[in-house]
């Protein structure tokens, strides 16, 4: 197991307060050595500020020229990445901006809220998002500009996790994301019974919950801890695989029917154990940053309806999905309506971080060089326009199913 990321919230004012940025570094920095004296290896330390339209009041615009200006001073302080935070469905046009502003910038990341608990599904956002999604896939050759984008349904300030992280006050607050899906790998890697496999992940995932805690309120004082965001996140290695997790634990290859009630215990175990929560904390199905989620991809056996399915019951929702270069904003937008409904219904948060791969089709190998990618092949996408009552502009309120207990 190691550390994704401790990422640093912060409302950094713009004009920029240089001395809070300054202090963000710092901190990081700190944190960064207290979790390696802990014995834990920290990949990245990042920063995420308050959503872009509300750090520039409204003048959306002048986002590129924003993520220039970060992607200038992070170096300066020792951050890798930052997040400028989600467009907002108050801000209409916040959404357009977006493509270029991932085109001015290699290490910012952005978001675009489609469904909160405030202002319900919109439909207009879910259109928008589909359309950056569209755009931002032509700005480079191989549509890697999508890895820095990811729609957002039903998510909350205080994920650690990129690109869905962003804050929402003025004080500043940190949270650590893991990389941990080594540890269900193990867990039902000697095939255990069901509930030997899952009470030894249980406790596994509670020691170095509790152990990161420890390090939070010992060495790092005076700054808002929100917790840990223990996702099951993989590596493209087998060691490091959910897909081999759920295999291990009994199913065939993931993508077969079983799947989803592997991804449910897997989930499940991370809500049972205990450690501050934060975040998504659940099963991470990025198809292309898990090699047994790309093989099966690759295979055929694993589907991008399949993985909808799992968001039912897993931690994120759709990510590091590569999908046909030709495919149409119209095409996207049915695919991200339907994970909001999810999101709404189910009362939980999900994402969606697609990645159409300029000249390539259905069943056409993937080509990434990137050492986080797994390569897979290109996913099929059962999708046309919407229309009627469901291809105009309006917001709908979607309640959660009601409890019957």
């Amino acid at each position: 197991m190691k550390i994704r990321s401790i990422t640093y919230f912060l409302n950094p004012k713009y004009p920029f307060d240089e001395s809070a940025l300054r202090k963000a570094g710092e901190f990081l920095a700190r944190a960064k050595s207290a979790y390696e004296a802990a014995g834990y290896e920290v990949q990245t330390t990042r920063l995420a500020t308050i959503p872009f339209p509300q750090l520039l009041n409204g003048k959306t615009k002048q986002l590129p020229r924003l993520a220039q200006e970060v992607a200038g001073i992070l170096p300066q302080i020792g951050i890798a990445y930052a997040a400028l935070g989600p467009a907002l469905t108050e801000f209409p046009e916040s959404y357009a901006v977006i493509p270029d502003a991932i085109a001015a910038s290699e290490n910012i990341f952005f978001g675009g809220v489609m469904a909160d608990r405030k202002n319900g599904i919109s439909l207009q956002a879910v259109r928008a998002c589909a359309q950056v999604i569209r755009q931002a896939s032509t700005i480079t050759g191989d549509g890697f500009a999508n890895l820095r984008f990811a729609a957002l349904a039903n998510v909350k300030a205080g994920s650690p996790f990129f690109p869905a992280a962003y804050h929402d006050r003025d004080e500043p607050a940190f949270a650590i994301a893991t990389e941990s899906a080594d540890l269900a790998v193990n867990a039902f890697a000697n095939g255990n019974n069901l509930e030997d496999g899952r009470n030894h992940l249980i406790s596994e995932i509670t020691r170095h919950g509790q152990a990161l805690a420890r390090v939070s309120a010992i060495e790092l004082p005076g700054t808002r801890f929100l917790g840990i965001d223990f996702s099951l996140a993989p590596f493209p290695d087998d060691a490091h695989s959910l897909g081999r997790a759920v295999e291990n634990m009994g199913v065939s290859k993931i993508g077969l029917h079983g799947s989803l009630a592997a991804a449910a215990i897997l989930t499940e175990a991370v809500d049972r154990a205990d450690f501050p929560h934060t975040g998504f904390s659940g099963f991470m199905q990025p198809i292309l940053e898990d090699s047994g989620l790309a093989r099966r991809a690759a295979e055929g056996t694993l589907t991008i309806k399949d993985a909808l399915l799992y968001s039912a019951v897993c931690g994120t929702g759709l990510d590091t999905v590569p999908l046909p270069g030709d495919t149409t904003a119209e095409q996207i937008a049915p695919l991200l309506l339907d994970l909001s409904a999810l999101a709404m219904r189910l009362d939980k948060p999900l994402t969606a971080r697609l990645m159409p791969v300029p000249g390539k089709k259905a069943g056409d190998s993937t080509n990434f060089d990137f050492a986080f990618f797994a390569n897979s092949r290109v996913l099929a996408l059962d999708s046309a326009p919407l229309n009627k009552s469901l291809g105009g502009d309006e917001s709908f309120l979607l309640k959660e199913k009601r409890s019957n207990g």
